[in-house]
């Protein structure tokens, strides 16, 4: 049995979540979580001591989480977005982004309490910007994330053993990036977006930070580039 700490990534077969299992591969043992099973088997393939577990998130089980006996490091990086005013957005599609991103984090955290006790581990949640500030078409994705956060805010009170951080980034380029620009009708700037990889530094910081060191929140913002 390895001795290294293992960490399970939702999310895990693109963007954020893929990065993360970048950062995190040199010092951990990684369970990679995602729909995608044949990207996540390629970042298997790319990461020693990485296995895929691919698993339907809204649909998570005891079953599924079987034989995680410890875990030290759980990082939630899932989620949709779906844009538009409250007067054009159906209850589906409400229902459909806080059971994925709220729902779906609270049920796979609840399942692996046990193993997160265990090892006195900590629990990741990718937020957003729109977790602290709520804008116009953005209803549904903003509710969820504030839901995310309130639902960070009372695990770090319920399970002082563990430590719990949120990271609150803006735009970052990824893939959902270019779909959210989409449906804005705005052009694609990577430029002025953050990279998954400065994302997924933060996170390294948070779990790797000293044990008397508890790193609660982290909010990161595209930097203004100077122009060439």
């Amino acid at each position: 049995m390895s001795a290294r700490p293992t960490a399970l990534v939702t999310g895990a077969s693109r963007g954020v979540g893929a990065a993360v299992a970048r950062a995190l591969a040199p010092t951990h043992d990684l369970l990679l979580g995602g729909r995608d099973a044949e990207a996540l088997g390629k970042l298997c393939a790319e990461l020693p001591g990485a296995r895929p577990w691919p698993v339907e998130l809204t649909a998570v089980t005891e079953a599924d989480v079987a034989g995680i006996d410890r875990l030290d490091v759980l990082v939630h990086s899932a989620g949709v977005v779906t844009l538009g005013r409250i007067e054009e957005t159906p209850a589906e599609v409400w229902r459909r982004t806080m059971e994925v991103n709220v729902v779906a984090v609270a049920e796979l955290t609840r399942l692996l309490l046990p193993a997160l006790r265990a090892a006195r581990g900590q629990v990741v949640a990718i937020n957003s910007g729109s977790g602290l500030h709520a804008n116009p078409t953005w209803g549904s994705y903003a509710a969820s994330k504030f839901a995310l956060r309130a639902f960070a805010d009372v695990l770090r009170q319920e399970e002082p053993a563990l430590r719990v951080t949120t990271v609150y980034p803006g735009r970052i380029d990824t893939d959902m990036q270019r779909g959210v620009r989409a449906q804005e009708n705005g052009a694609y700037e990577p430029e002025r977006y953050l990279t998954p990889e400065s994302v997924a530094r933060a996170v390294l910081a948070a779990v790797t930070a000293s044990p008397d060191a508890h790193l609660t929140d982290i909010t990161l913002r595209p930097a203004v580039r100077p122009v060439a």
